[in-house]
């Protein structure tokens, strides 16, 4: 599943997405609605995510890409950053075993330099116990933005220019994606953000130019089983044109 993936844009997609993101939202006012403090909503949210783990890897999606603290999530208040510290790190030494288990191997991505010395040594022991899983790869994205991914990507690739292994002429798109968090996985065919909003936030900027996008009303710890096989099979219902039109679309199906 890693190796050089090209960031040219595709022909054709199957109706089951390869790799599915998702922005996992409204853990507050899933707390606030029951009168809970926000913790409680993020603790929900950890079973919403084995749920949907567990169903994508079930129905076939070779990657999950989950948005679970962005890098504009430090603005929050302290007590519940904190909170949030605390929760990573619990599911770090929980679930990871049961991520092995189940041939799932794990892969952070972000900036982990503001993250405690403890957090970032379970982060590299999760990542090393399941490197050579293969039935399906699950990337948190944690202390991430779309705008941090592009830039530390440039960056590289402006010190192979400036150390001469470069000529500017040589920066091309897939490039520049060798160096993008996951430039290695294929491009997301789904996108999903629960809890009604209908915005990408920093999310994968680059990965996301012919992404489907699916907005669902539902709070993410909400968001189970069900949930996730309807956003499946609305997916299944798209024409994924990528710039064709819908003649060309029609004569490709027919030869096929």
């Amino acid at each position: 599943m890693t190796g050089t993936v090209s960031a040219e844009i595709p022909v054709s997609a199957d109706s089951r997405p390869r790799h599915v993101a998702i922005i996992m939202d409204g853990n507050n006012r899933w707390a606030k609605a029951r009168r809970l403090k926000g913790v409680a909503g993020h603790k929900a949210g950890v079973d919403a995510v084995r749920a949907v783990v567990e169903t994508c890897a079930r129905e076939g999606v070779e990657v999950l890409t989950l948005f679970a603290f962005s890098s504009e999530n430090w603005r929050r208040p302290k007590d519940e950053v904190s909170a949030l510290m605390k929760l990573f790190l619990f599911a770090l030494e929980r679930e990871v075993r049961k991520l092995h288990r189940n041939d799932i191997r794990l892969r952070i991505i972000g900036d982990r330099s503001a993250f405690s010395t403890s957090l970032r040594e379970h982060m590299e022991a999760a990542e090393e116990l399941t490197r050579n899983n293969s039935r399906m790869t699950l990337v948190i994205a944690a202390n991430y933005g779309g705008h941090w991914d592009i830039t530390q990507a440039t960056r590289k690739v402006a010190e192979q220019v400036r150390s001469g292994q470069l000529a500017p002429s040589d920066i091309t798109d897939d490039l520049i994606q060798q160096h993008l968090s996951i430039g290695d996985l294929p491009m997301p065919d789904l996108m999903i953000r629960t809890a009604g909003e209908q915005r990408i936030s920093n999310f994968m900027l680059w990965h996301l130019a012919y992404t489907e996008l699916y907005f669902s009303p539902v709070y993410w710890p909400d968001f189970q089983q069900e949930e996730m096989l309807k956003a499946l099979q609305a997916y299944a219902g798209r024409q994924r044109r990528f710039g064709q039109t819908d003649d060309q679309i029609a004569a490709k199906a027919v030869q096929q």
